[in-house]
């Protein structure tokens, strides 16, 4: 509470100096308009300034107005309604953002260049500090270098222009949620201008004694000293105090009733932990830039870089699902209460230096063939650094004497992992006749890690989309993407980096510049993905397919009407056993606003959502260790996670300068299993949540 309290000191004193400068009522430059992102593309899709009409490929653009409009509390809840895209498939976790992409995990960029590297090494990032997000489906390492196989998910930050406006927002919510929001944009000169974006929250969650504050602050400046340079700096600083809203909670018990207990149904919101003791608390300092400079209008020369450094505290206990799954209160007695509990206490360090450069060049081979060559390096260097150590104790889990709970604490000297990577990369987009659309990629890549892995891998991608007439642009792709793993496996071996190929066919259709449709089919073929199998084995499997079809349709009338319709099919095959909990068959979600002409220039905005997952399948041992002599080694069981639909809603009224709005997500607090896994463990989806906000605009 005291953040707050400094937020809102800070905010009366600059208000003074801010209501003095030139009021102006646009919206944020960098977060275009819906019909212009149409019209404009994603840069994520091909590193250059291409429209989306013209790219062999589908990608999603969401921009910040349309996922804060959404009621987004996490990068995992921008992209939920978005095509074959599973947000938070283990529920809201304050510790990561996490989200599926075509059945795949998805790996998180920040500005084109890699974000994160290591789970628990780093804190979730803040959807207010960025002004959209795009997701690119299928392989992308001919642009990115190491990337997922499914996709990747790109948060562009906001960066400042030369119109002087801002805006500060207060927000009250769920489980005691404060908040204060600034985003001011000064232009200091035609060629100077700096930004500052800020949030502080004091808050609990659904789930008794996590927290969820945090303090983020990030800087940038602008300055173009030609018509021809521009020179970007970006700086961050964020502060998380939380913990973990996964508390892996036993299947039985919970989701399946507990036959030695069948009175004793734990509450699925339940805390296991020590209160005070557990908690995931970390603060991430970042500094980068980039400069841009158009020798001419045929050459134009792109430079970036960004540093990381993050600190994180991370403890935490959870109960032994696992060494039994089927039923874990069995290995401590016989009462269906007692279970073994871990306790994991450790320290995280991690720093990042990432680089892209380019060069572009336009030019022509004929009246009628156009071409955009891009030929780029990449660097990246992280290094992460961990130390920890473990406890255990028997606990009623029906009943926890949350005072007794002992505690640990990391010490002794940090165990670092670092990698390298390097790439060179070129790409050539040719435009036909002004109908027809080329992309044509190589990319070659070394990988060194501190483990002794020295991996080179090249990859390529091709595609092609034409525009038939009446709108309709059908296109076909192949992509590639590797992955390289650190470690070894249960032999002793090196993993070997994950590989991927995909084809992809599909029509983009594209009636007038407000509505776009995307429908598309794609196969993916994965290798080398780790297993983690029961005895603490790791093995890597032979292949994995992934096949599915996607439709993805947004009309929007800027300041007046937007829907989003979105469906996906996905289906996953293997051709081992490998226990891998894979994306529902179905999803499918629906968004639509509706703004109203009100009394004395004011308007009211109404919003709904409804987002749906089908069923889910998680397959591991009935009894992983052999504990049970009557049971089969090696004999399965399977878990199924019921289908589940959310709905969100949002009011808005805007007058003047003042906007007064109410966002739910969830709004029928439908409690739902986001996840049940094999292994024995399972994962509750995000209760009701409703968030008031004032905010005014200048």
């Amino acid at each position: 509470m005291k953040k707050t309290i400094a937020l809102a000191g800070a905010a009366l004193i600059l208000w003074p100096q801010i209501a003095a400068a030139e009021v102006a009522e646009a919206a944020d430059a960098v977060d275009v308009s819906s019909d212009e992102i149409i019209v404009t593309g994603a840069n994520a899709g091909t590193k250059t300034e291409t429209p989306l009409i013209e790219l062999p490929q589908p990608i999603t653009v969401i921009t910040s107005e349309q996922y804060l409009s959404q009621g987004a509390i996490s990068i995992s809840d921008t992209v939920k309604y978005a095509a074959n895209v599973l947000a938070n498939p283990y529920g809201r976790d304050t510790r990561v953002d996490g989200f599926n992409v075509r059945g795949i995990d998805a790996l998180q960029f920040r500005d084109g260049m890699r974000d994160i590297f290591s789970y628990y090494a780093s804190i979730t990032a803040d959807p207010y500090n960025f002004s959209r997000v795009e997701i690119v489906r299928g392989p992308a390492s001919v642009l990115f270098g190491q990337g997922s196989i499914g996709g990747l998910v790109n948060l562009v930050s906001k960066t400042p222009d030369f119109e002087t406006r801002g805006e500060f927002n207060a927000v009250y919510g769920s489980y005691d949620r404060k908040e204060l929001l600034g985003d001011v944009n000064y232009a200091v000169s035609d060629t100077f201008a700096i930004r500052a974006v800020g949030r502080v929250r004091d808050a609990d969650t659904y789930v008794d004694h996590v927290p969820d504050d945090r303090v983020m602050f990030a800087p940038s400046i602008r300055w173009q000293p030609t018509p021809d340079t521009d020179v970007v700096l970006v700086g961050l600083y964020q502060e998380d105090d939380t913990g973990s809203t996964s508390q892996f909670l036993p299947i039985v018990g919970t989701f399946r009733p507990n036959p030695a207990n069948p009175t004793g149904q734990l509450d699925q919101y339940t805390f296991v932990g020590k209160p005070g003791w557990d908690r995931y608390a970390g603060r991430s300092l970042q500094g980068g830039g980039s400069i841009t400079h158009r020798f001419s209008d045929n050459i134009r020369l792109s430079l970036k870089a960004r540093y990381i450094d993050s600190d994180l505290e991370y403890k935490t206990h959870y109960a032994d699902s696992y060494t039994y799954p089927t039923d874990p209160y069995s290995v401590y007695g016989t009462d269906g209460r007692t279970i073994g509990l871990y306790a994991d206490a450790s320290d995280a360090k991690m720093n990042v230096f990432s680089t892209d450069n380019n060069l572009q060049f336009n030019f022509n081979t004929g009246s009628d063939i156009e071409h955009k060559l891009l030929v780029g390096i990449d660097y990246s260097w992280n290094k992460v650094g961990k130390r920890g150590v473990f406890g255990f104790e028997v606990i009623d889990l029906y009943d926890i004497d949350y005072d007794a709970l002992l505690t640990y604490d990391p010490s002794g000297p940090f165990t670092y992992d670092s990698q390298k990577q390097l790439g060179i990369y070129v790409q050539d987009q040719i435009r036909l006749w002004d109908r027809v659309s080329v992309v044509l990629g190589a990319r070659r890549d070394r990988v060194t890690s501190s483990a002794g892995n020295k991996d080179n891998a090249t990859t390529f991608r091709a595609g092609i989309i034409g525009e038939l007439g009446a709108g309709f642009s059908p296109f076909f792709s192949y992509t590639e993407s590797f992955l390289p793993l650190a470690g070894s496996d249960s032999n002793g071996d090196g993993l070997k980096p994950q590989t991927g190929k995909q084809f992809e066919t599909g029509v983009k259709w594209q009636p007038e510049r407000n509505t776009l449709v995307t429908v598309t089919a794609f196969h993916i073929k994965e290798r080398n993905r780790v297993l983690y199998l029961p005895g603490n084995v790791i093995a890597q499997s032979g292949e994995l397919t992934t096949k599915g079809i996607e439709f993805e349709a947004s009309h929007t009338l800027p300041g007046d009407f937007e829907l989003l319709l979105n469906y996906g099919y996905n289906q996953v095959k293997s051709e081992v056993n490998s226990s891998l909990e894979y994306m529902p068959r179905h999803t499918a979600s629906v968004w639509s606003t509706k703004t109203f002409g009100l009394v004395d220039d004011a308007q009211l905005r109404l919003g709904a959502g409804v987002v749906y997952a089908g069923k889910r399948k998680s397959t591991g041992a009935i009894d992983p260790y052999g504990l049970n002599p009557a049971i089969p080694a090696g004999e399965l069981y399977t878990v199924v996670t019921p289908s589940y639909t959310t709905v969100d809603a949002l009011a808005e009224v805007n007058w003047q300068n003042w906007r007064f709005a109410i966002n739910a997500t969830n709004l029928l607090n439908n409690k739902y299993y986001a996840s049940c896994l094999a292994r024995g463990d399972c994962f509750m989806g995000a209760p009701r949540n409703v968030m008031g906000t004032v905010g005014y605009r200048f």
